[in-house]
């Protein structure tokens, strides 16, 4: 199937992997087709919200009552997200979180493949971490070069990561997924996604002291 061509927003995005574990969840329990009302009852969203994300990416109208096939609604997420095009990662930082990273199996499900770890630690270098492994990070230039990989995951301390996302950048990688304490300076083109822990902890931490 062809992709819809789509102004879907970046909520909209965000959202999609929930409406397909939703999915997956009525398919393993036998259910045949399925609403955007029940989808939306399910993940306690505005069902005209979903609606409108689902109309975006589905190849076939909702049938009045009955609502959408789950198998084909499954389908045409997989395949709007990427699911099927599968794409190489690197982590730089194997520490406590990179090796959290490092053995979340259920990056496949979602096309991502790590294939490669680099740190400075000596006793890190050479091993793997769960069958991926771990290198010097004197070789990152030269493993993203020949290998082009399209996405670099940082994991490291916040001095290190502005170097860290410049060598992606001159490598050609475009998607960086930044753990790092710290707001990255990169090209136009290049996209950051920033995940900062200690935010959300932050938040966690203020409303339980409030």
């Amino acid at each position: 199937m062809e992709k819809k061509a789509s102004n879907i927003t970046v909520q909209a995005l965000q959202r999609m992997p929930y409406y397909l574990h939703c999915l997956e969840q009525a398919r393993d329990n036998g259910i045949k087709t399925i609403s955007a009302t029940s989808i939306a009852n399910e993940l306690k969203l505005n069902d005209v919200l979903v609606r409108k994300d689902i109309a975006a990416v589905s190849s076939t109208q909702g049938k009045p009552k009955a609502g959408f096939p789950v198998d084909e609604l499954i389908l045409d997420i997989i395949d709007y997200m990427g699911y099927n095009d599968k794409k190489d990662a690197i982590v730089v930082g194997a520490g406590s979180l990179g090796r959290a990273l490092l053995g979340n199996h259920e990056f496949e499900g979602y096309g991502l493949s790590l294939v490669a770890a680099f740190d400075i630690k000596p006793e890190l270098i050479g091993k793997e971490i769960n069958g991926i492994p771990v290198y010097h990070i004197s070789e990152l230039e030269t493993f993203c070069s020949e290998h082009r990989v399209p996405i670099g995951i940082i994991t490291t301390p916040p001095d290190v990561a502005q170097g860290i996302a410049d060598t992606f950048c001159r490598v050609g990688i475009m998607a960086i997924w930044n753990f790092a304490l710290t707001r990255l300076d990169v090209p136009e083109g290049v996209l950051v996604q920033n995940e900062n822990l200690a935010s959300s902890l932050a938040m966690l931490s203020h409303h339980i002291t409030k």
